[in-house]
């Protein structure tokens, strides 16, 4: 499968939550859910890459899945608020792009 565009994931979230009723959950909602989803990728990230080894009754999540549930719930806040991630993407680049330029060493 290609890679989607920010433009695709945002009309593909949104063509899934418009199926239903409820449509999107309040913006406060949503945060507590990135919230609970970025715990879930700090627990695998601790599994795979800290001092705390998964148990083996543990299911086997992984970093990329946790990612992915992020992504949506991102999206989600976005799409509800009626917010174009790419501008905000882009706005942030350039913010790194400009402050951050010569704050690294380059290669």
């Amino acid at each position: 499968m290609r890679g989607l565009t920010i433009e695709e994931v945002q009309k593909r979230v949104d063509d899934y939550i418009s199926q239903y009723k409820e449509g999107y959950f309040s913006p406060l909602a949503l945060m507590a859910r990135l919230t609970e989803e970025v715990g879930e990728l700090a627990r695998e990230v601790n599994h795979y890459h800290g001092e705390k080894p998964k148990k083996v009754t543990e299911e086997a999540n992984t970093i990329e899945d946790e990612l992915g549930d992020i992504i949506f719930v991102i999206t989600c806040i976005a799409n509800s608020l009626q917010i174009d991630l790419s501008d905000s993407f882009n706005r942030s680049m350039t913010k790194f792009e400009t402050r951050d330029k010569d704050r690294w060493t380059k290669k």
